[in-house]
């Protein structure tokens, strides 16, 4: 295990004590989405960029900023550039998106799009990636 993996796998478990979501979830996202500290992926189709290990998308960043009391530019690289900044804020999503929907698939979904077909393949793909790595009973 490389150290930057063992500061995700702290970064996760925090997170997901703190937003009390399944750090298996965490975890499979991370794995569907690959990104790596420091990472700015983009523009997307709408002009935003993914940010980090969880790919973050910019479009929180002006929410964040105004949370935080820093500027956008501050909050991008925050969630940029600190691993757990990022992983926080991916969990953070999530629980905001599970309390809207109180299920943890349509949250899963919604974290990537709430459009039902993109979404719905996005969860997919985390399911998939979590039965792959023994990190969900079928």
């Amino acid at each position: 295990m490389s150290a930057m993996s063992g500061i995700l796998a702290g970064c996760i478990l925090i997170a997901a004590q703190t937003y009390s979501i399944p750090p298996a979830v965490l975890l499979g996202i991370y794995q569907v989405e690959g990104g790596r500290v420091g990472q700015e992926v983009g523009p997307n189709d709408n002009g935003t960029y993914d940010l980090g290990p969880m790919q973050i998308n910019t479009l929180w960043l002006d929410e964040l900023s105004g949370v935080w009391g820093v500027s956008p530019s501050t909050a991008r690289k925050w969630v940029r550039d600190d691993p757990c900044t990022n992983v926080g804020v991916s969990a953070w999503i999530l629980r905001r998106h599970l309390n809207d929907t109180g299920n943890l698939s349509k949250a899963i979904a919604h974290y990537h799009s709430r459009t039902p077909g993109i979404g719905g393949k996005y969860k997919k793909k985390v399911v998939s990636s979590m039965e792959r790595h023994g990190l969900l009973r079928k």
